[in-house]
């Protein structure tokens, strides 16, 4: 309350004495409307500086500011509009100018004047948000499109440029802004690699085990890493346009290279000015973010504070802040360094690192954690007295990452078990949930939201979240802590006996568990029945069409391409396809088991060739056949289905596969027939829709060749019977299943597998895994075992009759199709023309057709038969 008044009053006294000058405004310049500079001009505008200043606003580039941290995402569709930050109307208010695409030429200090190529402003308070430019290593011949950067919106225009026509990229630098060039060269088509000079990648947050695992994911995914290797000059190449040279016989060839070695401050203006620059350049500022010249603050990636330059958005709107504050006359809070910590997502792979990652306090101690099956990593690391968090690494899962980040940012005092931290999920691990946050635990660093200010949000009426966002700007920023802002403030209100909001959407009042009841309940087939008896609204939205069609063909099994369900699918359910990059479809004939006979494989080799499709064998132990365009599917399928073949399902969130090793059949080591299982399995359960897609496998014996324990339900054989595991997955997140009961016999094994499916189907959320949704469940595995196997709900019956309805009403959805015209006809790609699509092109490689990448059409035969 103190700090309220003497804010306060430090504002009546600043415009008090604007009273006496008249209103007669003063003119504040800003050079830079980057991230941090367009955060200081939104700052300075809400705390009414445009009372006492006149504002302009200097960018060196053509567009508004726009959001550098998705940057990637412009090679995805996003366009400089859906990028910019803020409303444009913002730099339309009455005493702004916003100058684009005029660079400041110079600083005159001693007039106190701006130079631009047109003309000199004066001015009487400046602050350089200036920002930083990309590194670029003094190599010889590198020029042209082997001197690509990677920091601008018309720098990516260059790369896509130069991408056209080229078949391999190569990114100088394995760093932040390095990984996320990589993944922009394959978003391109291109092949990616990566050559960084360090021994690791991400050197600076990631110690040497992070930085192996962090390689092994990335080279998983295609982009070659070239580690230790300094480029000494580039050449003409021989296969491709450049080459980089290392050594005498060590290079590396390519079409081109963007350098993303490091950024320097942009502190040009500031030398010129004769301003105190550091002594690895930027700007020197004091803790009130002002330079060397009282009237001129520099803030952002071009400021140099204690020798350090910061990186990270959060830290330069932390000096934003301060800097508009101190301009209107309030004593903003001193910046005093930051928390350089962060989460992000490098080619679809997660990164954390926090505070000391290295380990480099004098007495530290780490606690690791390694799993070299998905090369993920952990490392925790804690003080000498074994008290506090420090520091951390992860890669592969940054799920850790908020809990971990809140016990360094507060000082939490460890759990007796401080490794339990970053171990797997399991019973009994402690978790660090909203009620143990102090009132100073930072949620949003970009915005400075702490815990205190979510509640006092709610204590002046907020009971919605986008109102919070709005209220706070808490999630608005780089976007990694909108889970932690939602729990925290979902546990506030809950704790002031405020019900909250967990509607499914606006058309539904309620969540998809208490939807699926209604539709068991009251026996509601369509989705049209349930909006007018519980909805509101007329037609539905994106969150609910699928949600309710899922529930509904898990209740009662409807082909999905009724008329009742089709409006409600995405593309790929609507087709009964996968689409695929080029428009054109996959095809999965379900093989069940893995199981198939010389005549049924002759039989895809036949369809195959007809049409030129690519195949593929899967980990699933099925035979992927891609690049079938719309209406060529039903063809395609009425072969298959001739054949003996039936949908796989690899369209749908449903049952998939159930893999299965040669079990007692072959396998000298195998004690039951895990084939015979798998087809029973697959037999019963193939079609059942659910949250989630399941997977499923059946290993012989403990060698386990099926991988069952990295399945949604996994069996594995004993010498007495069966073992069953459940909740478990591989993918981006993998998740170890849990032993759920052992020694079971067929009958048993099917009865609990019945169970513990519609269980799941009923309770979980919308596109919510088993393993997620078993970690949500109170009382962990035991209350799960309580309700599947000894049935304390008494739902057991009720549960099996349920499944059964499903598995009786069970038809091929394909075979379905094809007997009806009316469904047919969904399947053309030109309404009015069956002729097929005509920019769709392919080229050859390894005996198969491919995608044509951009960049490749000169490589279309000009004979090219588009099918």
């Amino acid at each position: 309350m103190l700090s309220k008044i003497v804010m306060g009053f430090c504002r009546v006294l600043f415009m008090n004495s604007n009273v006496a000058s008249l209103n007669k405004l003063q003119t504040l310049i800003v050079i830079g409307n980057g991230m941090v500079g367009h955060h200081c001009v939104e700052q300075l505008i809400e705390r009414g500086a445009l009372n006492h200043y006149h504002l302009h606003v200097f960018s060196e580039e053509p567009m508004r500011a726009y959001d550098r941290v998705h940057l990637s995402e412009y090679f995805s569709g996003r366009d400089a509009e859906s990028l910019a930050l803020g409303e444009a109307s913002l730099y339309q208010t009455p005493g702004v100018t916003l100058h684009l695409g005029v660079p400041v030429l110079e600083i005159d200090r001693q007039a106190r004047q701006v130079v631009t190529a047109g003309e000199r402003i004066s001015y009487d308070k400046l602050v350089l948000a200036t920002g930083s430019y990309p590194f670029v290593p003094p190599i010889e011949g590198a020029e042209g499109d082997c001197c690509l950067v990677y920091r601008t919106l018309e720098d990516l225009d260059a790369i896509r440029a130069a991408a056209t026509n080229a078949r391999r990229g190569v990114v100088v630098g394995g760093g932040l802004l390095g990984l996320e060039a990589a993944n922009a060269l394959k978003t391109l088509g291109l092949e990616a690699h990566v050559v960084e000079f360090a021994p690791r990648l991400m050197p600076v947050q990631l110690d040497e085990q992070g930085g192996l695992a962090l390689k092994a994911r990335i080279e998983k995914l295609g982009v070659g890493v070239h580690l230790s290797k300094g480029t000494r000059s580039i050449s003409a190449g021989e296969q491709y346009r450049y080459r980089m040279n290392f050594g005498e016989e060590d290079f590396l060839e390519t079409d081109l290279i963007v350098f993303s070695a490091g950024i320097r401050a942009q502190d040009a203006l500031a030398r010129q000015s004769d301003l105190q620059i550091g002594p690895r350049g930027g700007v020197v500022i004091d803790d009130h973010c002002q330079s060397s010249d009282p009237d001129i603050y520099a803030i952002g990636e071009c400021a140099a504070w204690n020798g350090s330059i910061f990186g990270l958005v959060a830290p330069g709107y932390q000096m934003a802040r301060n800097v508009a504050a101190r301009l209107c006359g309030e004593p903003g809070e001193a910046f005093t360094g930051a928390d350089m910590s962060t989460k992000l997502k490098l080619l679809g792979v997660d990164v954390g690192s926090i505070g000391d990652a290295h380990g480099n306090t004098p007495g530290s101690r780490s606690f690791q954690f390694i799993d070299g099956t998905s090369a993920s990593y952990r490392r925790l690391v804690v003080d000498a007295d074994g008290k506090r968090v420090i520091g951390a690494v992860l890669v592969g899962d940054n799920s850790y990452y908020d809990t971990l980040l809140q016990y360094m940012q507060n000082g939490i005092a460890l759990p007796k078990d401080a490794a339990s931290l970053i171990l797997p999920s399991s019973e009994g691990a402690p978790t660090l949930g909203p009620a143990a946050l102090p009132e100073a635990a930072t949620i949003c660093s970009c915005h400075n939201v702490t815990k205190g200010s979510i509640c006092s949000a709610i204590d002046g009426g907020c009971t919605d979240l986008g109102q919070l966002k709005c209220d706070t700007k808490a999630g608005t920023g780089c976007g990694g802590c909108a889970a932690l802002v939602k729990q925290v403030f979902e546990h506030e209100l809950i704790a002031r006996g405020v019900s909250v909001d967990k509607s499914l959407c606006e058309h539904f009042a309620y969540t998809r568990q208490e939807l699926y009841a209604l539709v068991r309940v009251e026996g509601i087939i369509s989705f049209d029945e349930l909006l007018a008896k519980h909805g509101r609204g007329h037609t539905g939205c994106d969150l609910c069409k699928p949600a309710v069609g899922s529930i509904l063909a898990s209740c009662w099994n409807q082909p999905i391409m009724d008329p009742s369900l089709v409006p409600l699918q995405d593309t790929n359910d609507t087709f009964m396809a996968n689409m695929q990059k080029n428009g054109t479809y996959s095809v999965v004939p379900r093989i069940a088991g893995g199981e198939i006979t010389a005549d049924k494989l002759i039989a895809i080799g036949v369809v195959a060739k007809k049409y030129d499709l690519y195949t593929k064998i899967t980990g699933g132990q099925r035979i992927d056949l891609f690049g079938a365009q719309l209406h060529q599917l039903p063809d395609i399928w009425d072969e298959l289905i001739e054949a003996g073949f039936e949908t796989g399902h690899a369209y749908g969130k449903s049952t998939r596969t159930v893999k299965s090793c040669v079990g007692s059949t072959w396998c000298r080591y195998g004690v039951q027939d895990s084939v015979q299982m798998a087809l029973t399995l697959e037999d019963r359960y193939k079609g059942l829709r659910s949250p989630h897609k399941l997977k499923f496998a059946v290993s012989g014996c403990t060698r386990e060749c099926a991988e069952a324990q990295s399945k949604d339900v996994g069996v594995i054989a004993t010498e007495k019977g069966w073992n069953l595991y459940v909740a478990g997955n591989g993918g981006m997140r993998p998740r170890h299943a849990e032993l759920f009961a052992t020694d079971l016999d067929d009958a048993t094994l099917i009865r609990y597998i019945d169970r513990f499916l519609m269980f799941y189907i009923r309770t979980a959320d919308k596109l919510q895994r088993t393993s997620v949704w078993r970690e949500s469940l109170e009382g962990g595995l035991d209350y799960l075992k309580d309700v599947i196997i000894h049935d304390s709900l008494g739902l057991g019956a009720e549960l099996e009759a349920q499944m059964q309805l499903v598995v009786d009403r069970y038809e091929c959805e394909w075979a379905n199709a094809l007997k009806d015209p009316e469904k047919l006809k969904r399947f053309r790609t030109f309404v009015n023309d069956k002729r097929s699509d005509p920019d769709v092109h392919f080229v050859r490689q390894r005996g198969q057709r491919r995608p044509v990448h951009a960049g490749e059409l000169h490589l279309i035969p000009v004979t090219e038969e588009v099918l």
